[in-house]
C-alpha cells in the first residue's frame, strides 16, 4: 500500500490537494498511470513525465512539475507530488 499527496500551488499557497491511495505495491513503471489518475481527480491536465521526475521522486520522495512541464497552459505555478509514509 502507498499514498501520494498531490498539491497544486499558486504563489506558494495550496489551491487544490488530493491524496492518492492504492492497495497495490508501488512500481516506478506505473508512475505515469498514478500521475494521470491524480491529475484526473484534480481536474487538471497531465504533465510530461521525464526520467528526471521519476529519479527525483525515487531519491527525494517528492517531485515538482512546473508550468513548463505542461503542454497546455495551466492556472497554477506548481504541481507537487509527495510520498506519504
Amino acid at each position: 500500500m502507498f499514498r501520494i499527496w498531490a498539491k497544486i500551488l499558486k504563489e506558494e499557497r495550496i489551491q487544490k490537494q488530493f491524496v492518492y491511495e492504492s492497495d497495490k505495491s508501488f512500481t516506478y513503471s506505473e508512475f505515469f498511470d498514478y500521475l494521470s489518475e491524480i491529475c484526473g481527480a484534480l481536474d487538471e491536465p497531465t504533465p510530461v513525465l521525464l526520467k528526471t521526475h521519476i529519479f527525483n521522486y525515487a531519491k527525494f520522495r517528492h517531485v515538482t512539475f512546473r508550468k513548463d512541464d505542461f503542454i497546455e497552459p495551466v492556472p497554477f505555478d506548481k504541481l507537487v507530488l509527495e510520498n506519504i509514509l
